[in-house]
């Protein structure tokens, strides 16, 4: 080694081991990641959405986007993901989607048979925009255990999840879903802990601790350093109705579930907050974040932003403070010409929250 370049290095090497220290002791509610929506989903077959086109333009300009696998994700940095769950307790519910009958000529679906097994699928709609990257939650929750063994040290990773059960009555012929209650949700969390383990994950009773409940909790500064959430997943049940009730029913301040709920501030469950509407509730959200709450919003919605190449939405949810950030376009679009992409200034998909002083 040269002489000058070594003493550059020695100069540098506290500086950027310093700068780590730092960063690992920030509260995991200071920093802002980005991350994807509907993260699972593959293209709808070609032949399938041409005939969508024609029944439902509006509707297949809103599902035209895809996305690469959840490892692909995880390994660009993405920091956040999206997985709707399907509730199938006798198996096969999902495994022949309506539509191969509609619209014949498909790629095949399910080559394996996964989707005759019991237990939770993932898609987005029933027999129109079934194809995923992985079929079950068994399945993405075995490759992020995967992912995550592989790095150890990875940051944390936020994933909200949608508890799929909205019938489609017309027109009729749709699969039937299967409703959600508490016994349903019962198997959810044994699922996780089947599947990829407690101790991955960060949970509503590691951060309520001794406090009466999880708001007063999160409200005192609970959240853990990025150093203490290391390694981890973060979960919460995207919901705000009855599903919402049933998850926490037994379970106040969701004590014993493996889930965080999308809970009113002002609830013993509050903690983690939906607010999709970043232009609209700006204000709103930059207050909640300086309490102390986490906030998920997003960045564009239904291919819209994305076809407009407008970024109104993602510099308001920059300016929100709002921890989890989701879009379709961490990378630009393959389903129609656009340059709109979605990520922080000077690239990347995580910083320091700008409303917090380092």
């Amino acid at each position: 080694m040269k002489p000058f370049i070594g003493f550059l290095f020695l100069i540098l090497l506290p500086l950027e081991f310093s700068a780590s220290l730092l960063e690992d002791k920030i509260p995991l509610n200071h920093i802002q990641v980005i991350g994807s929506h509907n993260s699972y989903k593959q293209s709808i077959d070609p032949i399938l959405f041409k005939m969508i086109k024609k029944v439902d333009s509006n509707l297949a300009f809103g599902l035209d986007y895809s996305h690469i696998s959840l490892t692909e994700q995880l390994n660009l940095g993405l920091h956040n993901l999206e997985i709707d769950i399907a509730s199938d307790t006798l198996g096969g519910r999902y495994g022949q989607p309506k539509s191969l009958i509609w619209a014949p000529g498909q790629a095949p679906f399910d080559p394996d048979g996964v989707m005759k097994e019991t237990g939770f699928k993932i898609l987005h709609v029933q027999d129109i925009d079934f194809r995923s990257n992985c079929l079950t939650l068994k399945l993405c929750l075995q490759e992020l255990k995967k992912w995550s063994d592989e790095h150890p040290k990875h940051f944390p990773v936020f994933i909200t999840m949608n508890a799929k059960d909205d019938a489609i009555n017309n027109p009729p012929g749709f699969t039937v879903p299967e409703k959600y209650n508490p016994r349903i949700f019962d198997l959810l969390d044994q699922s996780f802990r089947e599947n990829l383990g407690e101790r991955y994950m960060i949970t509503p009773d590691q951060i309520r601790g001794n406090f009466p409940s999880l708001e007063s909790a999160v409200l005192d500064g609970a959240w853990p350093s990025l150093k203490k959430a290391r390694g981890k997943f973060i979960f919460i049940l995207d919901e705000n109705d009855q599903k919402r009730t049933y998850y926490i029913q037994g379970h106040p301040s969701l004590k014993g579930r493996l889930l965080f709920a999308d809970a009113d501030p002002g609830t013993p469950e509050a903690g983690i907050h939906i607010m999709n509407e970043a232009k609209q509730d700006e204000v709103k959200i930059q207050a909640l974040v300086r309490k102390g709450y986490m906030i998920r919003t997003r960045a564009d919605a239904d291919t819209r932003e994305a076809r407009l190449n407008d970024r109104s939405s993602f510099e308001a949810a920059m300016r929100s403070g709002a921890q989890i950030i989701t879009t379709d376009y961490y990378q630009k679009s393959t389903h129609f010409p656009s340059d709109y992409q979605v990520f922080f200034p000077g690239g990347g998909f995580y910083r320091p929250n700008p409303l917090f002083k380092p």
